[in-house]
């Protein structure tokens, strides 16, 4: 209907001006019939500039699994899409080996403890020898050389009891690291946080035997998705954490999510000359996955009650922009120069100008200032092209 519209008018705008031609030709070519135009109200609406972006969609936690020490890969008890908490154990190795060097490690700890009351004993005796001859040298029955003799023996014993005590030390932090290390056999995912993740890729099988930081699995988090676009120096100067977001993809047509801007990079690529931005999005059904492709939808600035005219009323003369205000009798234009904003879709918002009155889009070529114009009835009241 629209096309049809344009059409009829383009075909009354060619009559009239052959008839312009023709009266040129006539003895009344002094008098220019006045030209037919179509217009259209000037309104106050909101408006936004948007700027439509693709990119992919990211996971904002990415969680690589891999064991801490080598061996043989006995169980995995989760598998791809399986969800997993934070803490799980996700896969066994084969601990016979580290569980033999546990019982081990606890057996050399009994024997450096046996080692360490046996030194204590030895102390304690003399100890209670050195006390007795103390106490005979006081009443003048032992000799100088029995005296030295027990202190020698003393010491010997305190330093027999502080090895001791070093080996029992030792022998207790073996068994611990052998403890750790058979606790190493159970792999769990841990991250920081709580939120449930999902396993996105298994690298490996049971039965393989690996080697420590082979990764066996990659976890990522759904909730919330993160979209990143890349966007360009024209742009940067509007964008801002908290701005809000569309995201629409293949995968659901018709169909969209809401964002917002968390992160905008401070630095451009120096080959693309843009800059990454980062989008979250909430995704409690997990219905958006990582790697999909996206458009976003940035609304990058928005003015409330702003003056709005069709791209088509605006017009060049000598360098100028302006537009063609059609005056009240609806008899003749009066060209006003302007200044446009905001641009959404096919309108555009004045910032200085006519506030008010009917605009011509059609019929441009055919006046001037001052000029005569009809306004064919069912071009008259024109609905306001651009976005809703």
């Amino acid at each position: 209907m629209r096309i049809l519209q344009i059409t009829a008018m383009l075909t009354i705008l060619w009559g009239c001006a052959s008839c312009t031609q023709n009266s040129d030709k006539g003895p009344n070519a002094d008098q220019i019939p006045p030209a037919a135009v179509a217009v259209t109200a000037i309104e106050v609406r909101d408006i936004e500039f948007r700027r439509s972006l693709a990119g992919t969609l990211e996971s904002p936690a990415r969680f690589e699994v891999a064991p801490k020490i080598d061996g043989q890969i006995r169980e995995l008890t989760v598998d791809l899409a399986d969800s997993v908490t934070n803490g799980q154990v996700v896969a066994k190795l084969d601990d016979q080996e580290y569980r033999q060097a546990v019982v081990q490690a606890e057996a050399e700890t009994e024997v450096a403890r046996a080692n360490l009351s046996a030194a204590r004993s030895q102390l304690l005796i003399a100890q209670r020898e050195m006390e007795r001859l103390n106490t005979l040298q006081a009443g003048g029955v032992t000799t100088d050389a029995q005296i030295d003799e027990a202190k020698a023996r003393l010491l010997s014993r305190q330093a027999g009891e502080e090895v001791a005590l070093a080996q029992v030390t030792r022998a207790q932090a073996t068994l611990e690291g052998a403890r750790i290390r058979l606790s190493y056999t159970e792999i769990r995912a841990d991250w920081n946080g709580t939120a449930e993740r999902f396993v996105a890729a298994r690298h490996i099988n049971e039965g393989s035997t690996i080697s420590a930081n082979t990764t066996l699995m990659t976890i990522v988090e759904l909730n919330p998705m993160m979209a990143v676009v890349f966007i360009a120096e024209t742009d940067y100067s509007l964008l801002k954490v908290g701005l809000p977001a569309f995201i629409t993809t293949d995968a659901y047509p018709g169909g969209h999510f809401q964002g917002r801007i968390v992160r905008v990079a401070p630095m451009f690529d120096q080959l693309s000359r843009q800059a990454r931005v980062e989008i979250e999005i909430d995704n409690p059904n997990q219905e958006l996955k990582p790697g999909m492709f996206v458009i976003a939808d940035l609304v990058l600035q928005r003015v409330e009650k702003a003056v709005t005219v069709p791209l088509a009323a605006l017009t060049q003369r000598q360098d100028e922009q302006g537009v063609f205000l059609l005056d009240e009798s609806g008899t003749s234009v009066q060209w006003l120069p302007v200044q446009t904003g905001v641009r959404q879709g096919d309108t555009i918002q004045l910032i200085n100008g006519p506030a008010s009155g009917n605009v011509v889009v059609l019929g441009q070529q055919l006046i001037d200032d001052g000029s005569k114009v009809y306004v064919p009835s069912e071009h008259s009241s024109q609905p306001h092209p651009g976005q809703p």
